[in-house]
């Protein structure tokens, strides 16, 4: 064969190539879409998920967004998770800010067979297929241990939660599990802040000008942290009594500098949407073949807990932590 025929014969193979890869399946779809379903979304907690999600998404070359309202409203939540399975997403990730309201939708999405991830906060009992997110017992039980330090191992504790929450009720297990540890070390009251820094100062303030003896806050939630220090500051107790927080909102990471908080029991929400929309993209694809199909296999093809662990993050190691941040959550600081 000539040089010339030898030429036509590379571009007809070429040529069907293409014709026979534009023919397959694309794996995925243009309109393919996942959702995050949050409360209080506009914390930077949640605009660091967002940052994780929407990067897996893009990764994968599929559509994401997180939705949900703006403060902590279980009820409006499970309203926007509605709305959202009537529009047939491909799979979506939700932290429940109530596990009994959101027990019924998520077993509705399941039986439609959209996949439904549990992240941040778990609905046990429902068809979720898995948890991703902080053991919330281990992470109380390290808050008291931190607590205990500060302490010298005595004193009366206070703890700012949202009662109800399912992750944050694990949080409450843990500290009081820890108790055990400490027999000196007292919970003498828990205060439900409503996930909100004003109410968390409030109510703080208003137990130390009832004059409740309180050794030292334990606060379990985004907001109590900072909403504890503001209140000391209001009330000219800087740094009096110690503060152990939750998360790594800027404000909460601005008081330890100040020294107002001890130290933060930090989360990963990066990490656990990242992974919550990969997984849901393999769930939507039937991808890991243990069965034939997760909709009707006996046991999930997946773990069913991923534990993305918390960093203690206090003055020595602060500024290294704020360096390490991801940029979604620097340009909220």
């Amino acid at each position: 064969m000539g040089r010339h025929g030898a030429k036509l014969v590379l571009v007809a193979v070429l040529c069907g190539g293409a014709l026979i890869g534009s023919c397959a399946k694309r794996y995925h779809q243009e309109n393919e879409r996942y959702v995050l379903v949050a409360t209080n979304i506009k914390l930077p907690y949640w605009q660091e998920a967002q940052a994780g999600f929407l990067d897996g998404a893009k990764s994968l070359g599929v559509k994401a967004e997180l939705i949900g309202p703006d403060s902590y409203d279980p009820y409006t939540q499970v309203t926007m998770f509605r709305q959202v399975l009537d529009q047939n997403p491909a799979g979506i990730c939700v932290s429940a800010g109530r596990p009994e309201i959101f027990a019924k939708e998520i077993d509705k999405a399941v039986s439609l067979g959209i996949p439904v991830i549990c992240v941040d906060a778990d609905v046990p009992g429902s068809k979720r297929v898995l948890y991703i997110g902080t053991d919330n017992v281990k992470a109380g039980r390290e808050s008291l241990k931190r607590m205990a330090a500060l302490l010298s191992d005595k004193g009366n504790i206070a703890v700012l939660s949202i009662p109800g929450q399912n992750n944050l009720d694990d949080r409450v297990t843990g500290v009081a599990d820890a108790l055990k540890n400490y027999p000196a070390l007292k919970l003498t009251t828990i205060v439900d802040d409503k996930g909100d820094t004003k109410t968390a100062a409030d109510q703080v303030a208003n137990l130390i000008q009832k004059k409740e003896k309180i050794d030292g806050i334990i606060c379990l939630e985004a907001t109590g942290g900072s909403g504890a220090a503001e209140a000391l500051h209001r009330l000219n107790m800087d740094g009096k009594l110690p503060i152990v927080a939750f998360d790594d909102d800027p404000a909460t990471l601005d008081w330890i500098e100040r020294g107002a908080i001890a130290a933060t029991i930090t989360q990963k929400p990066y990490v656990m949407s990242y992974y919550g929309l990969k997984l849901l993209d393999d769930l939507h694809h039937n991808a890991v073949h243990q069965s034939k199909d997760w909709r009707t296999a006996l046991a999930p093809p997946m773990p069913t807990f991923v534990d993305t662990g918390t960093v203690v993050v206090d003055k020595n190691n602060l500024k290294s932590y704020r360096e390490d941040l991801p940029a979604a959550a620097k340009t909220t600081m």
